[in-house]
């Protein structure tokens, strides 16, 4: 009788047939871990991070207008979508036609994620003319995505008596805007040194909510507005016919039918003047994080921030506050914003006045 133990009695072939499924299917077992965990084990971080946290969404207007309506609004959303499910807070930092919110962003908010502002979109530009107090660089901002591009319009009062442009030449229209800068500036300034139109242009307004008070006090008779604003934030004004669209940046639509400011200026270099200080058009009303971000957690925000624009619930408020919604990501903005900055200098140069 041998004295070897029964398992020595196997044949090598058949220890060797085991091992080598047994180490096949360790294998594959550990593939099917790394692969199927892999989603998760790059979630997991993010949802550590932001559990607990609060997100603060900065917007540089004051409360109820239409940027103050579409930050709040996002931040209602938002929370949900980003893994660890933080609690979202809306602060309003006034001043420089939302410069002070974005000097404060780039500079002095966390660089960790919790922080992000919706920014004025004529701010881009600012910085591309060379504007005194601009203390960021755009193209250096982590975008997150913007709602939809806006169209920006000349609103007249219907008091007014002025219908069209022509009209615009043949009497004086007192104008409100914020301030240098932004567009409630901008585009008007434009109309009246390209188009001769007759504009006594009346700045210190705080946000457009005042200038709108002040045109149903008949303070003022005129200001710019994006398109989306007046349905969102007066659709009686649009309903009873109290305004009158006379110029258009953008797109026409079936609900405006208005000339074009680009089609109107005479020479090629004005309109590329128009489509420098208007630029904020194609940003809409863009979000962005500082710079220093993880990028982790910049793609988790630019994540969160898609979701939302397809979030039914997201959705539907939005069609109740007659607000668009045709979503450009952030990759999308942060290549027109680079765009933008790097406008020629001359360019730069002569459209440098409409906007300061």
């Amino acid at each position: 009788m041998s004295l070897l133990p029964w398992r020595s009695r196997v044949p090598i072939g058949m220890y060797a047939t085991a091992s080598l499924a047994i180490v096949s299917l360790v294998i594959v077992s550990l593939v099917i871990v790394v692969l199927g965990g892999a989603p998760r084990a790059r979630a997991q971080p993010i949802a550590d991070f932001y559990r607990g946290k609060t997100l603060s969404l900065l917007v540089g207007v004051g409360v109820g207008g239409e940027f103050d309506l579409v930050t709040r609004l996002l931040a209602k959303y938002i929370g949900r979508h980003i893994p660890g499910n933080p609690s979202t807070v809306t602060q309003n930092m006034v001043g420089a036609s939302g410069m002070k919110v974005l000097n404060y962003l780039y500079n002095q908010a966390p660089r960790d994620g919790t922080s992000i502002v919706l920014v004025q979109p004529a701010l881009p530009a600012a910085q591309a003319v060379g504007l005194p107090g601009v203390q960021y660089a755009a193209e250096k901002l982590n975008w997150l995505g913007t709602m939809a591009p806006a169209v920006e319009t000349m609103v007249v009062w219907h008091t007014s008596g002025v219908k069209t442009i022509k009209d615009a030449r043949e009497r004086e229209i007192v104008i409100g805007a914020t301030a240098k800068g932004s567009n409630t500036y901008g585009f008007p300034a434009m109309m009246k040194e390209f188009l001769g139109a007759r504009f006594k242009i009346v700045t210190g307004y705080a946000s457009g909510t005042q200038i709108n008070l002040a045109m149903e006090r008949g303070e003022v008779e005129g200001r710019d507005n994006s398109w989306a604003s007046c349905k969102a934030t007066k659709p009686d004004w649009v309903r009873e016919h109290k305004i009158t669209v006379i110029a258009r940046f953008g797109p026409a639509g079936p609900d405006l039918d208005a000339p074009a400011l680009a089609d109107m200026v005479e020479s090629a270099d004005e309109r590329r003047i128009v489509e420098l200080v208007l630029s904020g058009g194609q940003l809409g009303r863009p979000f962005a994080a500082p710079p220093g971000v993880p990028p982790e957690r910049v793609a988790a925000l630019r994540a969160a921030f898609d979701a939302v624009m397809q979030d039914p619930d997201f959705l539907g408020e939005a069609a109740a506050l007659n607000l668009d919604v045709a979503p450009i990501g952030g990759e999308a903005l942060q290549r027109i914003v680079e765009q933008v900055v790097s406008t020629p200098n001359d360019v730069a140069i002569r459209a440098r006045h409409f906007l300061e």
